[in-house]
C-alpha cells in the first residue's frame, strides 16, 4: 500500500521557489493498476521520485508498505527499493550486455546465486515473449523488444510494485499496445502497477483508475477513469 498524506514538494532555484506538488493526498491499494496523467510539469515525475525516495517531500508523509519513506535514512532506502521495479521511456539497458545479461544484472545486484539466475531469467524472458532473443544485444532488438527486456528486468525480483514512467513514449502504436497488455497481465498476477503516461488512447482503452494532475495538484481521481484535461 502507498499513502501520500498532505505531501508538498517545492524546489528552490536562484532564490526562487517553484511548487511541484501542493498538498497531495491519495492511497494506492495492493494489486491496483493506477495511471498518473497530466501535461508536462503537472507533477507526475515528482510523485514517482517521492515514492522511490529519490526526492524527499518538503512537507507531509509518504508510506510504502511497512516503510515510512519520509523517515528512511539514505542507507536504508535500498531495502524499500527491493520492493519496486522501474521501467523507463528510454529503456536504460546496458548496451554491451545481452538480453539475458541485462535481466540477470538485476538479480546479481541483489546478491542472487548463479543457480537462481539460471532458473529465473529464462522464465522472465519467456513471460515477455523473448525466449528467442536471450543472446541478442540491445542494438539487435526493436524498441518494443528492448522495452520488454526492461519489463523482464523490472519484475525479476518479484517486486510488489512496478512503476512505469512513460514506458511507451518511444514506441509505435502496435508495440505500445503489446507493452500495455503485458503490464495488465503482470497486474492480474498480483503486482501493483503505477503508469505515468501522456498517451490518451492507452488510458481510455484500459479503463482502470486514473489520477489526473494539473499544476502540482490532483484535479481528478476516478476508479474507471478517462483521460480528461482542460
Amino acid at each position: 500500500m502507498i499513502i501520500f498524506q498532505n505531501v508538498s514538494k517545492a524546489y528552490k532555484n536562484n532564490g526562487h521557489t517553484s511548487v511541484a506538488l501542493d498538498n497531495i493526498n491519495f492511497k494506492i491499494n495492493p494489486k491496483e493498476f493506477v495511471s498518473l496523467v497530466g501535461k508536462s510539469g503537472a507533477g507526475k515525475s515528482t510523485i514517482i521520485k517521492l515514492i522511490t525516495g529519490e526526492e524527499r517531500p518538503t512537507k507531509g508523509r509518504i508510506i510504502f508498505g511497512s516503510y515510512d519513506v519520509t523517515r528512511l535514512k539514505s542507507n536504508e532506502l535500498y531495502k524499500m527499493r527491493r520492493h519496486i521495479g522501474t521501467i523507463f521511456q528510454d529503456f536504460k539497458l546496458l548496451t554491451e550486455k545481452t538480453a539475458f545479461e541485462n535481466v540477470a544484472f538485476a538479480l546479481e545486484a541483489a546478491g542472487a546465486p548463479q543457480s537462481e539466475i539460471a532458473e529465473l531469467v529464462p522464465k522472465a524472458l519467456e513471460m515477455v515473449g523473448l525466449s528467442n532473443k536471450s543472446q541478442n544485444f540491445p542494438r539487435e532488438m526493436s524498441g518494443g523488444e528492448k522495452q520488454r527486456v526492461a519489463i523482464a528486468r523490472a519484475m525479476i525480483n518479484n517486486p510488489d510494485v512496478i512503476i512505469a514512467d512513460e514506458p511507451t513514449g518511444n514506441l509505435d502504436p502496435i508495440n505500445t499496445a503489446e507493452i500495455i497488455n503485458l503490464l495488465l497481465k503482470i497486474n492480474e498476477l498480483g503486482t501493483t502497477i503505477i503508469l505515468a503516461t501522456h498517451n490518451k488512447d492507452i488510458i481510455n482503452h484500459i479503463n482502470r483508475r486514473v489520477i489526473s494532475m494539473e499544476s502540482g495538484q490532483i484535479v481528478r481521481d476516478e476508479e474507471q477513469g478517462k483521460y480528461i484535461l482542460f
